[in-house]
């Protein structure tokens, strides 16, 4: 008797060949799903470095236009480095487009960011004549339908949006 009731507790211990099946399924299906959410994350997140080294400019050229009251005329004026370059950064340009208007592109490195047209950041400068404020809008140049989604909300728009954008705030 007794060896029988030690047969029912060995044979207790484990678990069976579908149960564990079935958890190595549902890791399956949990995978499938995550993996391509990652690599959006990482794509946005290769996508928001082009977006900061445009930010960097933006905020030489707001403290320009407060301490002298004027556009700068070129990126050496402004204090911009149109050199910047990172592994996701190919280029970073300042372009006064008017007596108060200045964009600044950034320009991804569309190889390293993992998408597949190109990605310029552009940040459009509207500066404000009474108070010496710079207003900004953000838009895009160059990219695919297919990449919008990886840009800020802020930035799913055109170069012209983003003019009509910056002056509008002020």
């Amino acid at each position: 008797m007794k060896t029988i009731q030690n047969m029912h507790k060995n044979a207790a211990k484990g678990f069976t060949l579908i149960e564990l099946m079935i958890v190595v399924a549902i890791i399956g299906i949990l995978a499938a799903v995550a993996l391509p959410a990652y690599s959006d994350y990482l794509t946005r997140a290769r996508v928001s470095e082009v977006v900061l080294a445009a930010s960097s400019g933006r905020t030489a050229v707001s403290e320009y236009v407060a301490t002298l009251g004027e556009m700068p005329a070129d990126a050496e004026q402004a204090g911009i480095d149109d050199n910047q370059t990172s592994q996701y950064v190919s280029g970073l340009a300042y372009n006064q487009t008017s007596v108060d208007l200045a964009e600044i592109t950034a320009t991804g490195d569309d190889a390293n960011i993992g998408v597949a047209s190109a990605l310029d950041i552009v940040l459009v400068g509207a500066r404000d004549t009474t108070d010496n404020t710079v207003a900004w809008g953000c838009g895009s140049t160059g990219v695919a339908a297919d990449t919008y989604r990886f840009l800020p909300a802020n930035c799913r728009q055109s170069v012209a949006d983003a003019t009509t954008e910056a002056m509008d705030n002020l």
